[in-house]
């Protein structure tokens, strides 16, 4: 298809956000749009380094940049707040100095859902919009919710709990206990919650301003959370393995030798351990974790970034730890995570379940050992261990830890589970068809793609 019709795309600054946006952006260029793929500065050398010798990113992907108060305000003040005194005016400015130029004019903007100031940009330059959530369509059903859960008196208009009582947003989705589980109840401290809560409503609000919804799920995945959002459309899994591409957006430069090391090990043996971008440990925890993975005495592939630990500390491991694991364990700062979970020789997933981590291991038929950190990555271990079946929890004990004891025995469980395995692999096939032609994500992109050239 020739065109020459451009489209605008802005993510919220975070790994977990860039990465599915970029991947919206290349199959926007597949199908022959411009796209302006729009960065916060304080991300922008992150994002353009995780291209570098990515061909495929191409010509129709424009990378670029606005300020977004935070490099220059640092130390003190709330970043949502430093980001909504600037970004708004500095986008504006940017689409107008786009619409300026001869033979030039943005025809969409496309933002994150986090976002929901770009929409409301777009919206007041009358401008044709869509927004994609690039976590769980349940996560985002929490939040079109918020508003009955206030009237039914679950929550406050805070979101803080009236009381504690477990409820389901709708029929076949988890029981959620309103105290601990909605998303804005697993961040920091009350007054981040608070303000989390409150962001979500703004966003909720923005996002109904949108001509488009999108989420990057499936029907298949999440039938009863379409159910509270009727606007919201699948457009998922949105991974670069769908077009035999390369994906794109980490943070952390990847270490590719680490594939290497799996072509050495042996079909289905290796645990993969990876906790996403986000998640800290203390270094008890940590240390039970390494000493877990040295008793299970299975193969281990183990991404351990450089600021895992809260304190930083440089000597977390136990002592010993990585001589004695040496034969069998690979540790890497951050690993090309989808050419991991496709690899023929991994086993199983320990993941955060994170949104992006699970789809990728979903995709790939992995079974998952779940060990969520905040927000709404408890929401989707419940999915994965209770509703998909295709995983496990981890119980702590009295003091809160997750012992070593506990990691060997579910890693033993999950590789000794065939029934585990065969729901895995048959999820994976579900969730793959909806971007096949015909499937119900391609389809969405396909209305999309005709609804911005009309």
């Amino acid at each position: 298809m020739a065109t020459d019709l451009h489209v605008l795309v802005i993510p919220c600054p975070r790994q977990g956000h860039v990465i599915p946006l970029l991947e919206f952006s290349q199959c926007l260029a597949k199908h022959g749009f411009r796209v302006t793929f729009v960065n916060s500065e304080s991300i922008h050398n992150k994002v353009l380094k995780s291209l570098k010798g990515k061909s495929y990113i191409g010509e129709k992907v424009h990378v670029v940049s606005i300020p977004d108060g935070l490099e220059e305000k640092r130390g003190g003040g709330n970043m949502i707040e430093k980001i909504l005194q600037v970004m708004p005016g500095k986008l504006e400015e940017l689409i107008e100095e786009i619409n300026g130029r001869e033979g030039e004019k943005i025809a969409c903007v496309v933002a994150d859902g986090t976002m929901g100031w770009a929409i409301e940009v777009a919206e007041k330059l009358k401008m044709k919009r869509a927004a994609v959530w690039t976590a769980s369509a349940a996560s985002l059903a929490s939040s079109f919710s918020i508003p009955k859960l206030i009237h039914d008196g679950i929550i406050n208009s805070d979101g803080t709990p009236i009381r504690k009582q477990m409820i389901q947003l709708a029929p076949n989705m988890p029981a959620m206990n309103s105290a601990t589980d909605f998303f804005w109840a697993c961040v920091g401290d009350l007054t981040t919650q608070k303000n989390v809560f409150e962001l979500a409503l703004m966003n909720t609000n923005a996002m109904k301003k949108a001509d488009w919804l999108f989420c990057n799920s499936t029907y298949e995945l999440e039938p009863a959370a379409f159910t509270i959002a009727p606007k919201l459309l699948p457009i998922g899994p949105l991974l670069a393995s769908n077009r035999q591409g390369n994906s794109a957006g980490y943070f952390w430069a990847e270490d590719s030798n680490c594939l290497k090391w799996l072509d050495q090990q042996q079909p289905h043996s290796v645990i993969y351990v990876a906790f996403g971008s986000s998640t800290v440990f203390d270094k008890i925890q940590f240390q039970e974790i390494a000493q877990g993975l040295e008793i299970c005495n299975r193969p281990f592939l183990w991404v351990v970034r450089s600021n895992i630990i809260t304190n930083g500390s440089n000597d977390a491991f136990p002592e010993g730890f990585q001589e004695r694991v040496a034969n069998r364990g690979q540790l890497v700062g951050w690993a090309p995570q989808q050419e991991v979970l496709s690899h023929p020789s991994v086993a199983c997933f320990l993941s955060h379940c994170g949104w992006n981590s699970t789809m990728e291991g979903v995709s790939n038929g992995v079974p998952l050992l779940c060990l969520p950190y905040f927000a709404e990555q408890f929401l989707n271990g419940s999915y994965i261990c209770d509703v998909w079946k295709v995983g496990v929890k981890f119980n702590k004990n009295e003091r809160g830890i997750i012992t070593k004891e506990e990691i060997k025995n579910k890693v033993n469980q999950v590789y000794g589970d065939e029934d585990v395995k065969a729901r895995a692999m048959k999820l994976k096939e579900k969730v793959l068809s909806s971007v096949k032609v015909g499937g119900s994500s391609n389809q969405t992109f396909q209305d999309f793609f005709d609804w911005i050239k009309a």
